[in-house]
C-alpha cells in the first residue's frame, strides 16, 4: 500500500480523535480529578503515572505500521505525563511506556523506546521549571503543552536517526512520518489540555457554586435554631434551605416526629405526624447517613403510594455527645436525579445546624445558670440580713413603737423588690433604690455609728448592668468593713463614666479588706463573675485597699451595652 504523508496525517488525526474521545469520557469520573491539579500527594502522582501510562501505551497499539516502523502518538502521553505529575512520573510514564514500545518489536523498537523515556523526562523538567518560577498554573497552558510536545517529536525524529539502523532507510521513514507525527501529537497534547482546563473550570464553578450556596443558607439561618429547635423555627430553616438549594423539598424532624416539611409532597408530609420512614428511623437509630437514589437504592414514600417524590437523602442531627437529637430531609422528584453537590451540601447543612442547636442549648444553660446564681444571691444575702433586721426591730418595738412599724415597712419593701426582680438586668435606679431600702434597716441598726452618702448623677440612672451588683457590695462595706470598727462608719456610694465605661464606686472608711479563700465571698465572686460572663474580661468587680483608712470596691461595665 502507497503510502504518502497527508493520508498518513489523516490516519494519526483520526488515530487522535479516538484518543481525545477516551480522554473526554474519562474526564466525566473522578478517575480524571487528580489531573486537574498540580500537587505532590503520591496517591495522585500514581493516579497520573497510571492513567498516562495507559495513553501512551494505547498511542503506540493504535499507530500504523510504516515499513518497519510505527507512526504513532505516545508522545501524547509521555510528555503530559511529565509536565502533570513532574520529573519522577515522567520518567517512570516514559520507561513504562518505553518497554511497552521495544517489545513489539521492528528495526525502530531501540530507537522508539528511547524516544518515549526522553519525551516523559522532557515533560518533567519543564514541570521543576515552571513550578520553581511559581508559574504553576501554566502548567495547563494548551500552547505550552503543544508546543512542548512538537519539540518532544522533534527529539524523537533526532534519536531515530541517530539509533535505528539503516540510516538511509530511517531518514526515509523519518521523512515521511516526521510532518503527520509533529501535527497529529502537539495538536492532541494542546487539545487534550483543553479537556483538562474544561474540567478544571467545572469543578470550580461546582466549587463555587456549592460555596455560595453554604454561605447563603448559613448567613440566612443563623441563629435561628439557637432560639429553640421546635416546630416554628424548623419551619423557617427548612424554607431556607427550600429556597437556596432547589431540590424537591425539606424536611426536619427530632427523633419522633416531623418539625417542618416544605415543597413537593407537602399534602401528605405533615408537621406533627410521628416518623414513618424506615430510612430516617436507621439514620436515627445508628446515626448515619441514610441515601436513597430511587435508582441503585429504591425509594418508596411510607406515607403514600402515589408520593411524587423518588430520591431521599436523610442526615442526622448530632447533639451532646454525638447523641442524634433529630433530622434534616433532602428530596428530589422522581423525575430528576439526586445532584452530588445537593447531597455534600446536605450533610454540610446538617453539622451547621447540629452546631447551632448545641449553641443554643449552651446559651439556654447559661440563662439558667444566671438564674440559680441570682437565686444563690438571694439565698445567701437573706437569711443574715433577715436576722439582723428582725432583731433591730425587736429592740425598738417597747421603746419607739413607731419606729418599728416603719422598720416593718421597710423589711417588706426590701423583700417585696427582691420578688418583684426576677429578670437577669436591672436600670442602676432600680439598683439604688434596692440598696435605700436595704440602708433603711442598717442605718436603723446602727444608729449615728454609720452615714452612708450616695452620688449618683441622675443622667445615669437608665443604665443597666445585672441585678443584684450593688447591694452585696454595699453589704459587704457594712457587714465587714465599718461594722468591725470602733469609730463612726462612713459609705459613699458614687458614679461616673470613664470612656465608654461605667464606673460605680462603693468606699469606707474601715480598711479592713482580706481576700476570702475560693468558696468564701459568694456575694461578691457572683457578682464579678455575672458582669464578666455578661460583658467579657475586661470588666467586673476590683478591690482597692489601705490597711485602716479605706475599702474601695469598684463595678465596671460597659456604658454603650448597659445604657440599651
Amino acid at each position: 500500500m502507497q503510502i504518502d504523508p497527508v493520508g498518513l496525517s489523516l490516519v494519526l488525526l483520526q488515530q487522535m480523535c479516538v484518543y481525545l474521545v477516551v480522554a473526554y469520557l474519562l474526564s466525566r469520573t473522578k478517575i480524571f480529578i487528580p489531573l486537574t491539579h498540580a500537587t505532590i500527594r503520591p496517591p495522585h502522582k500514581l493516579a497520573c503515572y497510571v492513567i498516562f501510562s495507559l495513553f501512551c501505551i494505547m498511542g503506540t497499539i493504535l499507530g500504523m505500521p510504516v515499513i518497519q516502523a510505527i507512526a504513532n502518538t505516545p508522545a501524547i502521553g509521555a510528555v503530559l505525563g511529565g509536565l502533570l505529575g513532574g520529573p519522577l512520573v515522567g520518567l517512570a510514564v516514559g520507561i513504562t511506556g518505553g518497554l511497552h514500545r521495544y517489545s513489539l518489536g521492528g528495526a525502530f523498537a531501540l530507537a522508539a523506546g528511547i524516544d518515549i523515556v526522553v519525551q516523559g523526562m522532557l515533560g518533567g523538567l519543564m514541570h521543576r521549571h515552571l513550578i520553581r518560577k511559581g508559574k504553576a498554573r501554566t502548567l495547563f497552558d494548551p500552547v505550552k503543552a503543544g508546543t512542548l510536545t512538537f519539540v518532544g517529536v522533534l527529539l524523537e525524529l533526532l534519536i531515530d536517526l541517530a539509533v535505528a539502523k539503516p540510516f538511509d532507510q530511517t531518514l526515509e521513514i523519518v521523512k515521511l512520518i516526521a510532518i503527520p507525527e509533529l501535527i497529529a501529537n502537539s495538536l492532541g497534547a494542546a487539545l487534550f489540555m483543553g479537556i483538562l482546563i474544561d474540567r478544571r473550570a467545572l469543578i470550580e464553578r461546582q466549587s463555587s457554586l456549592f460555596s455560595a450556596k453554604a454561605l447563603a443558607i448559613a448567613a440566612r439561618a443563623d441563629g435561628v435554631l439557637r432560639r429553640g429547635f421546635n416546630q416554628e423555627n424548623s419551619m423557617t430553616v427548612a424554607r431556607i434551605i427550600y429556597e437556596e438549594t432547589g431540590v424537591g423539598a425539606v424536611a426536619i424532624t427530632d427523633r419522633e416526629k416531623i418539625l417542618a416539611f416544605i415543597g413537593i409532597g407537602d399534602d401528605h408530609h405533615l408537621p406533627g405526624t410521628p416518623i414513618s420512614s424506615l430510612n430516617t428511623l436507621e439514620a436515627i437509630a445508628h446515626n448515619e447517613v441514610t441515601y436513597a437514589d430511587g435508582n441503585e437504592v429504591a425509594y418508596q414514600c411510607s406515607i403514600s403510594p402515589t408520593c411524587p417524590l423518588g430520591a431521599s437523602l436523610v442526615i442526622p442531627l448530632v447533639g451532646e455527645d454525638s447523641h442524634v437529637i433529630g433530622t434534616i430531609k433532602l428530596y428530589e422528584p422522581k423525575t430528576k436525579l439526586f445532584s452530588t453537590i445537593n447531597r455534600t451540601l446536605g450533610e454540610g447543612i446538617a453539622k451547621l445546624l447540629s452546631s447551632q442547636i448545641l449553641a443554643g442549648r449552651y446559651e439556654q444553660q447559661k440563662a439558667l445558670l444566671a438564674q440559680a446564681e441570682i437565686k444563690l444571691l438571694h439565698a445567701q444575702v437573706n437569711p443574715h440580713f433577715l436576722f439582723n433586721a428582725l432583731n433591730t426591730i425587736a429592740a425598738v418595738t417597747c421603746d419607739e413603737p413607731e419606729k418599728a412599724r416603719d422598720l416593718i415597712g421597710d423589711l417588706s419593701t426590701f423583700f417585696r423588690m427582691n420578688l418583684k426582680r426576677p429578670n437577669e438586668i436591672a436600670s442602676l435606679a432600680e439598683e439604688v433604690e434596692h440598696v435605700n431600702a436595704y440602708l433603711q434597716i442598717e442605718r436603723a441598726r446602727f444608729s449615728d455609728s454609720l452615714t452612708v452618702d450616695i452620688d449618683i448623677p441622675d443622667s445615669l440612672g437608665r443604665v443597666r448592668l445585672p441585678a443584684f451588683s450593688l447591694q452585696p457590695v454595699v453589704e459587704n462595706a457594712i457587714k465587714h468593713g465599718t461594722s468591725q470598727q470602733l469609730r463612726p462608719g462612713h459609705v459613699t456610694i458614687s458614679a461616673r463614666e470613664d470612656g465608654d465605661a461605667l464606673v460605680i464606686d462603693v468606699q469606707d472608711n474601715a480598711g479592713l479588706y482580706e481576700p476570702k479563700p475560693a468558696g468564701q465571698g459568694l456575694g461578691m465572686s457572683l457578682v464579678d463573675r455575672r458582669i464578666r460572663n455578661c460583658f467579657g474580661p475586661s470588666y467586673g468587680v476590683t478591690v482597692a485597699s489601705d490597711r485602716d483608712v479605706f475599702t474601695r470596691i469598684t463595678i465596671r461595665v460597659p456604658l454603650e451595652a448597659a445604657s440599651k
